[in-house]
């Protein structure tokens, strides 16, 4: 079975992306907080507590009473919601028989009484939902929002939810120089040659990484070539410096590396199109590598050092996404790519959420 097109894009509910799950009116079972967890859901078959089988999900008592179950996930990042999974691993005779999800804008940092009053507007009605099972359902709704509402009828449990979406981050905190790449800051991994050990998502993941798996890891190339990974930048910028980060990749580095960038969403596929950001360079195991992109070098350049600043060209236009190219292979664990958003960027993502501020103040 196809699975959708969704899924390709970053879960904005993730604790990996500092989600939260800020309420929920039933935990008796299971914490509200699993659900959200960015690993897949295990199950030991001989484990059980004092309150009985310990599931790793949010799971709620068996409801006596008409009514529902709900938990409410504060995103990590606020965005378009494009697709919603709700998992139901390892519960096979009490998972709910019904699940919903609602979204909302919310401003701030609401407490649970305001996030009681919210305008919340359905993204995914009420629909049948299987036990153990990745329950896909997409959302056509187009206005962004800050938090989703889960919703059980009745009761049971749940795994994981995942809100796949399109980040749209408040541009007020992407002015001046930011991570362009960051997955906080609307950054998304748009292709990638190989994902055989770890997911390139993790290289526009927020922080450090503290152990190699935490990076991007292809396989070991036996044939020509290399391998790649493009990112959509938070929107087009100018790009001022970027970080290439083989932190914990020593017997596994990649032995070079170059960045190329590009405007038009059209022109990926035309190499000859690419405009270069950082020459090929070699790079050093367990190293954080930095590199100016700009026509003047920076003191102490020098190619391979992975201390000193490159010196790459400027597009004369700002860059919507980068392309990252290893050779021939190899891990990394970041990439940085420190730029300015343009006007025209950060007008559209505001007037995105001048409109969403505008939904969230209507009442049902």
């Amino acid at each position: 079975m196809t699975e959708p097109d969704f899924l390709s894009l970053p879960d904005l509910a993730s604790r990996a992306l500092a989600g939260s799950v800020v309420y929920a009116d039933d935990e008796f079972f299971a914490e509200k907080e699993n659900l959200i967890l960015p690993a897949e859901p295990a199950f030991d078959p001989a484990l059980f507590g004092h309150k009985g089988k310990v599931y790793d999900g949010w799971e709620t008592r068996r409801r006596r009473t008409p009514g529902e179950d709900a938990a409410i996930v504060r995103l990590g990042v606020p965005g378009v919601v494009r697709g919603v999974v709700v998992d139901t691993a390892f519960f096979r005779g009490n998972f709910p028989s019904q699940v919903a999800v609602d979204g909302a804008w919310i401003d701030g940092y609401p407490d649970v009484d305001e996030l009681s009053g919210a305008h919340w507007r359905p993204l995914v009605p009420e629909s049948a939902a299987e036990g153990d099972h990745r329950n896909h359902f997409a959302v056509a709704d187009s206005v962004p929002v800050t938090h989703v509402r889960l919703r059980m009828i009745p009761d049971g449990g749940v795994a994981r939810l995942r809100v796949h979406g399109e980040p749209t981050p408040d541009p007020t905190f992407l002015r001046g120089t930011v991570d362009l790449a960051a997955a906080e800051n609307g950054g998304r991994v748009v292709d990638c040659s190989d994902l055989f050990y770890s997911s390139p998502a993790n290289i526009i993941a927020p922080g450090r990484s503290r152990v190699m798996g935490e990076g991007w890891e292809n396989a070991r190339r036996r044939e020509g070539g290399n391998d790649h990974v493009t990112v959509a930048l938070a929107g087009p910028g100018t790009i001022g410096h970027v970080e290439i980060d083989t932190s914990y990749y020593i017997g596994n580095a990649p032995g070079s590396a170059s960045l190329r960038g590009i405007t038009r969403a059209e022109d990926l596929g035309h190499p000859d199109r690419w405009v270069e950001l950082v020459p090929r360079t070699p790079l050093q195991p367990d190293c954080r590598h930095r590199f100016l992109v700009g026509p003047e070098p920076g003191p102490g350049a020098g190619p391979g050092t992975g201390t000193g600043a490159e010196t790459g060209t400027v597009a004369a236009e700002p860059v919507r996404f980068v392309r990252i190219d290893v050779f021939p292979d190899g891990g990394i664990a970041r990439l940085r790519v420190h730029g300015r958003l343009s006007t025209e960027a950060l007008d559209q993502l505001a007037a995105r959420i001048a409109a969403a501020r505008h939904t969230g103040l209507m009442r049902s």
